[in-house]
């Protein structure tokens, strides 16, 4: 078995690891990032949900200025 490994150069070896570690260290960064765009997406989520209940409340506003609107040209 340690036979077979001295036929492996090392500068495959070297180079193999080189972008093991190149890799993890991209991969490390990927999540850095995935992890930062999962709270801007939480955030907007929350904001959505305000700016839905302010247009309800929007809604809400504008029926009820209608109908004081009819009540006041009745009289």
């Amino acid at each position: 078995m340690i036979e077979g490994w001295k036929r492996i150069p090392w500068p495959l070896i070297a180079a193999l690891l080189a972008q093991t570690v190149a890799g993890l260290t991209w991969a490390g960064g990927a999540a850095a990032r995935i992890g930062a765009l999962e709270s801007q997406v939480g955030e907007q989520r929350l904001v959505a949900e305000r700016l839905a209940r302010l247009e309800e409340q929007g809604v809400a506003t504008r029926a009820a200025v209608e109908r004081i609107e009819r009540r006041l040209e009745r009289k």
